[in-house]
């Protein structure tokens, strides 16, 4: 087994050293599966140096191949990067998480257990149909990331998302890789997974798989982007629901009649909003709780989802008549 840690980066380039330091040090077992490893580096057109960097920084890096393209998205990014991969499986991880140092060791132990729950693949060359999901822990400790313990909030129950997974090649060739249709905010590794469970794959939790996920501390100013992000969100998630029509989708998306009632209850109707919370935010940040902050402005935040996936699907039908 040869990993190829696949990682899309635009102008992270201060957290995306802590990533790459934190794969430079991974303790691998003596009788471990992994016969070796590659971080697969893949630039999205970043402006902040971050290739000049890389390319200063090499020799502390060996496991370090840089790929470059211009600002194309990350699944352009991340298609790229398993093409240029010569590993026969791929981790995907992103450039602001830090990890721990049995990270690799935990996905491996945790294929090769899996691999013993399924039947025998189909042919010789088919490798097992599953892939490990390791576990996101958000913290915006940018010094001491890997110290943020486990929170209820940090709980995922996704299929397959790309913050932090392992999966063989072979598989992602199958499904065809990320579509680069969705260029804006959103769903391009749940819109793969869709077609992973298509195939059978089974998802294996791994929790001693662990990555950090850093984020600067909530800030009123971020709220236009974070909002922008939603309605970005809404779009492609109607584009998630043309190419899988089903139900469930709708359920992911939030384009039910269920969501539309939830969020407009919780925000009265849009009236608790960035204006009228500002205030309340404003304060639980200055009592050192952004995250409370962040966790209150997901009522409008997801309200505006809500409402950029209705706009969204009324163009669409529209441009069909």
């Amino acid at each position: 087994m040869f990993f190829s840690v696949v990682i899309p980066t635009y102008n992270r380039k201060s957290i995306l050293e802590k990533c790459l330091r934190a794969l430079e040090h991974q303790h691998l077992t003596a009788d471990s599966e992994v016969t070796g490893y590659e971080v697969v580096l893949v630039d999205d057109g970043s402006t902040d140096g971050t290739v000049d960097w890389i390319r200063t920084s090499a020799a502390e890096f060996p496991h370090v191949r840089l790929f470059g393209q211009n600002h194309q998205g990350p699944s352009a990014a991340r298609n790229l990067g398993v093409q240029q991969a010569i590993g026969d499986t791929i981790i995907f991880i992103d450039s602001d998480l830090v990890v721990t140092e049995q990270f690799l060791q935990a996905h491996a132990d945790g294929l090769e257990q899996g691999q013993r729950s399924l039947p025998a693949p189909a042919t010789p060359n088919e490798p097992p149909r599953l892939f490990t999901y390791g576990r996101v822990i958000n913290t915006c400790n940018f010094e001491q990331p890997t110290s943020e313990p486990y929170k209820v909030t940090d709980f995922s129950a996704a299929y397959f998302a790309t913050g932090n997974v392992a999966i063989a090649r072979y598989w992602l060739e199958k499904a065809g890789l990320f579509d680069t249709q969705f260029q804006l905010y959103g769903w391009e590794d749940l819109e793969l997974g869709v077609r992973l469970k298509q195939l059978g794959l089974k998802l294996i939790k791994c929790h001693d798989a662990v990555g950090y996920h850093w984020h600067p501390p909530f800030a009123l100013a971020e709220i236009p982007q974070l909002i922008d992000k939603e309605i970005q969100r809404g779009r492609m998630g109607v584009l998630f629901y043309q190419k899988h029509p089903t139900w469930e989708v709708r359920m992911m998306i939030q384009m039910t009649w269920l969501h539309r009632v939830l969020w407009g209850l919780l925000s009265l109707g849009g009236s608790l909003n960035e204006r009228t919370l500002a205030p309340l935010l404003q304060w639980l940040i200055e009592q050192g709780k952004p995250q409370l902050a962040l966790e209150i402005a997901r009522i409008f935040l997801n309200w505006y989802n809500v409402q950029g996936v209705y706009a969204a699907y009324a163009e669409m039908q529209q441009a069909a008549s």
